[in-house]
């Protein structure tokens, strides 16, 4: 059984692609509720979650992501996209410096590429947006403060099978400490 459960998460990584092409069709909320479980269940340091999920369904706000990111129309396309958050301040409480600069965008990170695997697994699309004009993505989704938009990952049911692209050869990759 484990070995099973295993494979079956190889299997999703090795599936995931970004998509840029999404279906009409609303997402259930069954399962974006287990992207959710997902998200929250997210490593972080010191266990602070030191991130804000923001869910955007409206078309007109998920238009004018696109526009704020530089006119890749695909975001707007997408029935829903998630715009990741770091939250410094609720790192810097335990970490300082290091939790304002680092940790926080970090654990952004970890919960977006959690949230795009648990998509994935779903049989759902998604694409990693970082290119942005963070200033006009605070204001589309309301928020203030101290947060730092780290992604917008907008998913939807798949309209392509993109083939797989390019990567490092593994020797290229890892480095071996001696």
């Amino acid at each position: 059984m484990k070995q099973a459960l295993g494979m079956e998460f190889f299997d999703v990584v090795k599936r995931r692609h970004s998509i840029r092409k999404f279906k009409p069709d609303d997402i259930p909320e069954e399962k974006l509720k287990l992207i959710f479980e997902a998200v929250n269940l997210a490593p972080s340091a010191g266990n602070l979650q030191a991130f804000e999920v923001f869910v955007v369904r409206d078309k007109i706000k998920l238009k004018q992501l696109s526009k704020a990111a530089f006119d890749q129309e695909f975001i707007a396309e997408a029935p829903i996209a998630f715009v990741f958050c770091a939250n410094p301040d609720r790192s810097a409480i335990k970490y300082g410096l290091r939790g304002r600069k680092l940790y926080c965008l970090q654990d952004a990170t970890i919960a977006c590429a959690y949230a795009q695997l648990s998509a994935t697994a779903l049989g759902l699309g998604s694409v990693w947006v970082g290119a942005f004009n963070e200033k006009e993505v605070l204001k589309i989704i309301g928020a203030g403060g101290d947060l730092i938009p780290v992604a917008i990952l907008p998913i939807g049911f798949p309209d392509e099978e993109p083939e797989p692209t390019p990567r490092r050869g593994i020797k290229d990759l890892f480095h071996e400490v001696k």
